[in-house]
């Protein structure tokens, strides 16, 4: 069984989101051993510099770093990726299974995103849209297509 592990900066402050995301953690122990892993993130100042924004991301990067395991496959969220439908998604987890890939990370950043350092270790950088997500949402959504897509990889039933 696979194991996935969501790598994520922040905590999930909103009861719904919380809702949300144990609704789809439990659905998603029939298909793999989920994970979710949080770091702490970082105040950031209005109007913050180019520079305190990049230390900003350094330390959020050093959190995560901390976690990615070098025999990982990590898919990084982030605007730039690859924008994939829930279909391709789903063929893409099945290939990482059949591959051998046992353990699959999905990142997602904080407020300002992830560092350069982060982004050139993933294997594979996905984006869902050109537009910018809160990352505790994120986190629900990244999760229901993960769901999303074991049901379609098993052929199972699943609302379109």
């Amino acid at each position: 069984m696979t194991r996935i592990t969501v790598l994520t900066v922040g905590k999930i402050k909103e009861k719904y989101f919380t809702a949300g995301i144990e609704e789809y953690a439990k659905r998603l122990k029939r298909y793999c051993k989920l994970e979710i892993i949080e770091v702490a993130d970082e105040k950031t100042p209005d109007k913050a510099s180019e520079a305190e924004e990049l230390q900003i991301k350094q330390k959020e990067g050093e959190r995560l770093r901390k976690y990615i395991k070098e025999d990982a496959y990590v898919i990084a969220l982030a605007i730039e990726g690859v924008q994939l439908d829930s279909v391709e998604l789903s063929k893409k987890l099945e290939k990482l299974a059949i591959s051998g890939e046992s353990h699959i990370i999905f990142i997602i950043g904080g407020s300002l995103g992830l560092e350069k350092e982060i982004l050139n270790r993933a294997d594979f950088l996905l984006s869902f849209s050109k537009m910018t997500f809160p990352h505790q949402m994120m986190r629900m959504i990244l999760l229901e297509q993960i769901y999303r897509g074991y049901r379609i990889m098993k052929g199972e039933p699943y609302h379109k």
